[in-house]
């Protein structure tokens, strides 16, 4: 019904028109006193065709109508589906419309090409920055002061900024290299822990983990990501002399909690959003808002479930849940 009246407002000028030629034909019969007969039937047959031409008019309206509809859905990829111009004006808009199609592909691909040659700079850089980190580990070693650990503790942070850019830039890359496989899930959890090791010491904090036993079918390396990411928060925002945990209370469900300053309510629903940072980050402020958003969308593509519980002032704890039998390892 809402094309049909599309249709009668687009015709409206015709179908007035024609009623207006038809009463001059009446009134003037009238006026010269000639039978009305003789212009009544010739309008009355007028009115019939002009009702089937009207309706053949209306189908092959519909029939346009929807090859315009499938136009604007394939619209982003070919305009093939143009149907051939009957008018001039419908000529000159299908080459406004091709002329505009083409310069949104040459946009596309300057587009394309910039942000491919900034993936590139940006992963080059991101490894040529491990080399003077790594001579910076070297150097540090030979000094075992606070000061020395501290500044090892500084350098640690930035290899792990260094990570998030490499995993940031390798999300969306059709090149990422998932290596799903069994694996023994103590030892990717270790790995991760003693990466922390000394921040533990330093700010004395104590470290409750109770083995899982578990074999989780993943990606050992982007599961390991994800792990350092949820730890380093928890020590983050632990308070020194504080308490962080992992352990597995049901099946596949991995938990990793602190006794941290905990995350507002009005934030909790929000901390995997991109760049969302909410109180917390107001008041750390190297928080970045990446860290958990990257959680997820590793644990997405991997197919496992992160969520999170908290409370104010009492700590947070982050829910990693591991059972994923969809694919078939390696």
């Amino acid at each position: 019904m809402k094309l049909w009246g599309h249709y009668l407002r687009e015709h409206t000028r015709h179908i007035l028109i024609f009623f207006l030629f038809s009463c001059i034909f009446i009134l003037t019969f009238a006026l010269y006193s000639l039978p009305l007969d003789a212009v009544l039937y010739p309008v009355a047959i007028c009115s019939v065709l002009a009702l089937v031409f009207f309706m053949i008019g209306f189908h092959f309206y519909r029939i346009r109508h929807i090859q315009i509809q499938e136009l604007a859905h394939r619209a982003n990829v070919s305009l093939a589906p143009l149907h051939h111009p009957k008018t001039l004006l419908e000529k000159e808009y299908q080459d406004i419309l091709i002329s505009l199609f083409q310069e949104k592909k040459t946009i596309e691909s300057q587009m394309q090409n910039r942000y491919t040659d900034l993936i590139e700079y940006y992963t080059v850089w991101a490894h040529q920055i491990k080399t003077p980190i790594a001579s910076m580990h070297l150097s540090l070693q030979e000094d075992d002061s606070a000061f020395s650990r501290e500044l090892t503790e500084g350098l640690r942070e930035i290899e792990q900024y260094v990570e998030m850019v490499l995993c940031y830039l390798r999300l969306d890359s059709a090149a990422t290299d998932y290596m799903i496989q069994k694996l023994d899930l103590d030892l990717i959890i270790r790995q991760a822990v003693r990466k922390f090791a000394s921040q533990f010491i330093r700010r004395k904090i104590k470290l409750e983990y109770e083995s899982c036993n578990f074999t989780v079918l993943t990606d050992e390396k982007w599961l390991l990501f994800v792990l350092e990411q949820v730890i380093s928060n928890a020590i983050k925002y632990s308070r020194d002399g504080g308490t962080v945990f992992i352990r597995m209370n049901d099946p596949g469900i991995l938990s990793i909690g602190d006794s941290g300053i905990g995350i507002a309510p009005e934030d909790l629903p929000r901390i995997f959003e991109k760049g969302y940072t909410g109180y917390n980050g107001h008041s750390d402020k190297k928080a970045s808002g990446i860290g958990l958003y990257l959680c997820r969308r590793i644990c997405t593509n991997l197919r496992h479930r992160i969520t999170a519980k908290s409370a104010l002032g009492r700590g947070t704890v982050i829910f990693l849940d591991l059972n994923r039998t969809e694919l078939d390892f390696e």
